[in-house]
């Protein structure tokens, strides 16, 4: 397929790209904190991935519907990054303060204003936050965390994880009724989604915890790490929106072609 992108497009690809493929949460938090993230790992204690994937599951619960109370629906405002940083690193610095039985309180406030900031770029890229197929986007980024070292090599990528939420997130669009429903009754299709994307935001949820592990990182070292995890996430939703709007130009095929192709030479 040979579509000619006009040149505005293309740096606005070109910058999607470079947010969505960057180092993953684990590079920033060593690269700022000087302490690699296997430390910190080894100060959680038992038991501690099940305590997470609870808390990773009640976190996006509570964030999906709530967060976007507040928000205007109407596409085309410019995005208040700075605020919601600064919401996520008081919660962060709080949470710091109590050490890790501060998590499975602080990590829901946490995810809600995320996911504000989140549905706040995804309006000023012409987003509607009415629209529920927008509203599940907005959830699919918490499962987008840049190039982790972890990662299978089938299962890394932006494309890769959007194809693999892709028949979940359709199975889940026919039953959102323009609300994202994820209480307990929540239909058997959307908690699916939940649980997969809880799956690989979780993986950034052990990383911020084993930071936070970290022996005297206290107080101003939660305010800190809170700050780059929505920093990430806030660069994972811009690219994933650029993305969308230039879908919605362009159509899925010829972008996901033209992004592959960045790939291909970031890789020679």
């Amino acid at each position: 397929m040979d579509v000619r992108f006009s040149e505005a497009d293309l740096d606005a690809l070109r910058r999607a790209h470079a947010l969505l493929e960057n180092p993953g949460l684990t590079a920033r938090l060593t690269s700022t904190l000087g302490s690699p993230i296997e430390k910190g790992l080894r100060y959680l204690p038992d038991g501690w991935h099940k305590t997470i994937g609870d808390v990773t599951r009640i976190a996006l619960m509570k964030a999906a519907d709530t967060a976007l109370f507040t928000l205007d629906k109407q596409p085309g405002k410019e995005s208040s990054n700075l605020w919601h940083k600064v919401g996520v690193a008081v919660t962060g610095g709080v949470g710091g303060f109590f050490g890790l039985a501060g998590l499975a309180v602080e990590l829901p406030i946490s995810t809600t204003l995320m996911m504000r900031s989140i549905a706040d770029i995804a309006r000023s890229e012409g987003e509607h936050l009415d629209n529920p197929q927008t509203r599940l986007a907005c959830l699919e980024v918490f499962a987008l965390g840049g190039n982790q070292a972890s990662d299978d090599a089938t299962e890394s990528g932006y494309y890769a994880v959007r194809a693999l939420l892709a028949q979940a997130v359709s199975q889940a669009v026919e039953y959102a009724g323009g609300k994202v429903m994820l209480e307990k009754a929540a239909p058997p299709a959307m908690a699916r989604l939940v649980s997969m994307i809880a799956e690989r935001f979780g993986i950034q949820i052990t990383e911020k915890a084993a930071a936070q592990a970290v022996p005297a990182i206290g107080a101003a070292g939660g305010a800190l790490i809170n700050t780059l995890f929505i920093d990430h996430f806030q660069d994972m939703a811009r690219g994933h929106f650029i993305i969308r709007r230039l879908e919605s130009v362009y159509g899925q095929e010829a972008v996901e072609q033209a992004y592959a192709g960045l790939s291909a030479d970031q890789s020679r």
